[in-house]
């Protein structure tokens, strides 16, 4: 019996191979161009395929991918790995880690090879010369192949299990001796642990990265699509040393751990450049670290990509069309303003503006747009930037907070002065940011003058596709979730989430933004002079046609986007 072939690439498929990547914009052309510059400088003769994996610049799951196409060759999945061939027996463990292959299923004299590296003739050769039989090749993702291979001869010790393996030689550390601090950050368990930590973050969509210090635990979680998810934990005697790699990675001071610190990093991981955000606090049993994790390439600034609906957009896009005047963003902290005035300022960067932003921090760089990263430590602040930004003849000026009197009366100011002006503010609803403000000190014939417009916003989990199921709610719970109101079908469906493997068990994937539009008008301004609260304010702009942020939600769990569980964790009934 033979293996089946896969002939050598020819010397064109490195340029099929590289186009598909391009065309899929898995991989920047520029990113290419160099990596084959750097193999040509090096001789390297390894494939093309695994010299851009092992640069960062493909993930492994989009490399498989390529392959799968370009071969014309199944690609593995969750399920294949359950039925691991029985002549897996007949062949070294040692083999199948080396070459990364591993056997499933069997059918007479032939025999199933998932390979990491489908085109590697002598790994298929050999597993056909061992077992007899005749090799059909499926192409695997590396890191799933390892896995199969741990479960199967590693008593099934996870990555995470390995490196406290490793790790077992790592004695108590003296935290105040720097020199060793920084010489165990260094080591290998440490970087592979930190390396690990921050690639499963990037595969599972996390936003964030929590390293809380407790007394006898380093506890890691992660953040995805706003919801904490704690995993296992690494072994308390590397406490020290893997916050001390991310300081040092950070470019923060190890040896100060009585104040907070922040700082940045980037990195490529997967093929996607990261821009990662560090912010260190002490607690009693040591720091406690947050990576906020900024993927640049996958952030699509569309107001349509974020879930805003229809009829909203038009009247945002009618908002930013306006020369003067303020819109502001409003809702707690993770809600997603940023995005959305990112998006804003997107819609208004058309090259005929001039377009200056302050920002804490600076979260995307945009083409086109002046961005100003304030640094109070030097006095740069918002208020002391916004003072010398107006005199530099800016059409659009974006504020990254209203943060204290100072800072909300020069962007009053602005706007009075012909100056379109987008900034956030931390209240629950649109019609609160008002009272807010006037609770601040702007004086309310200037509000009237100004503010144009107020989204209020939260983000919502969408629901995976692959796995949510409708139901039809009883008519006890339309009444009690007010559906009737949203909608005019007779038959109303909901949708639970359930969890599969696409969705990491979770039932959902992604977010979707929840918002709703206050824009003011004459009655609302005559509420603003009157000194009405935030309830009443809130009422007429419902009676103006203002969907309300549970309205908004009810109509997207309607759609089957969402789950209702969801809308009434994020908003309440109005």
């Amino acid at each position: 019996m033979m293996a089946d072939l896969v002939s050598e690439p020819e010397p064109g498929f490195d340029a099929q191979l590289g186009g598909w990547l391009v065309s899929n914009a898995t991989l920047k052309q520029d990113d290419l161009n160099r990596a084959l510059k750097i193999r040509q400088e090096n001789h390297d003769h390894e494939h093309l395929s695994a010299f851009l994996v092992k640069l960062g610049l493909v993930s492994d799951k989009s490399m498989a991918q390529a392959l799968s196409d370009l071969l014309a060759l199944p690609l593995a999945n969750h399920d294949t790995y359950a039925n691991i061939g029985l002549s897996v027996e007949m062949i070294s463990p040692r083999f199948l880690k080396e070459y990364r292959v591993i056997p499933v299923d069997e059918d007479g004299d032939r025999i199933d090879l998932v390979m990491a590296d489908p085109q590697d003739d002598y790994a298929a050769r050999a597993v056909n010369m061992a077992t007899g039989k005749s090799v059909s090749r499926l192409v695997g993702v590396p890191s799933d192949i390892e896995a199969a291979i741990d479960d199967l001869f590693g008593g099934g010790k996870s990555e995470m299990g390995q490196i406290f393996d490793d790790s077992d030689a790592v004695e108590e550390i003296n935290e105040d001796d720097i020199e060793h601090l920084k010489d165990l950050a260094s080591e290998a368990p440490v970087i592979r642990l930190v390396n690990m930590l921050i690639n499963r973050a990037i595969e599972m969509g996390a936003s964030d990265l929590h390293i809380e210090s407790f007394e006898n635990r380093l506890k890691i979680s992660y953040r995805i699509d706003g919801v904490i998810h704690e995993v296992e934990s690494p072994p308390n005697n590397l406490k020290a040393a893997v916050i001390s790699r991310i300081k040092i990675m950070a470019k923060l001071n190890i040896a100060e751990r009585r104040l907070p610190q922040d700082g940045r990093f980037k990195l490529r991981v997967h093929g996607k450049e990261l821009d990662m955000r560090v912010s260190t606090i002490p607690t009693i049993y040591g720091e406690s670290v947050v990576l906020r994790l900024l993927v640049k390439d996958s952030v699509v600034f569309g107001l349509s990509e974020l879930g805003v609906t229809e009829n909203n957009i038009r009247k945002i896009n009618e908002l930013l069309s306006l020369p003067h005047g303020m819109i502001l963003v409003t809702g707690p902290t993770g809600s997603g303003k940023s995005t959305t005035l990112y998006t804003a300022l997107n819609i208004l960067n058309n090259g005929q503006r001039k377009i200056i932003t302050v920002e804490d921090p600076v979260e995307y760089q945009v083409e086109g747009v002046n961005q100003i990263q304030v640094k109070p430590s030097i006095g740069l602040t918002f208020s002391s930037a916004l003072r010398s930004i107006v005199r530099q003849d800016p059409d659009v000026i974006m504020v990254g907070e209203l943060r204290d009197i100072e800072t909300a009366k020069i962007c009053v100011q602005s706007a009075l002065t012909g100056h379109l002006v987008l900034s956030t503010l931390h209240t629950n609803d649109a019609a609160g940011s008002v009272t807010r403000l006037l609770e601040m000190g702007i004086d309310d014939y200037l509000l009237t003058s100004t503010l144009n417009a107020v989204v209020g916003q939260r983000l919502a989990r969408v629901l995976c596709e692959h796995c949510k199921t409708s139901y039809t709610p009883d008519d006890t719970e339309i009444a009690d979730l007010n559906l009737r109101r949203y909608t005019d079908n007779h038959d109303i469906s909901l949708f639970h989430s359930v969890g599969c493997e696409k969705c990491n068990g979770s039932g959902y994937r992604g977010r979707v933004v929840i918002e709703e539009l206050l824009i003011v008008n004459d009655r609302i301004r005559k509420l603003i002079l009157g000194h009405a609260d935030a309830g009443e304010i809130q009422k007429a702009a419902i009676e103006d046609n203002m969907n309300s942020m549970y309205g908004n939600g009810c109509l997207k769990a309607l759609a089957g986007i969402t789950t209702m569980e969801e809308i009434l964790r994020v908003t309440q009934e109005s």
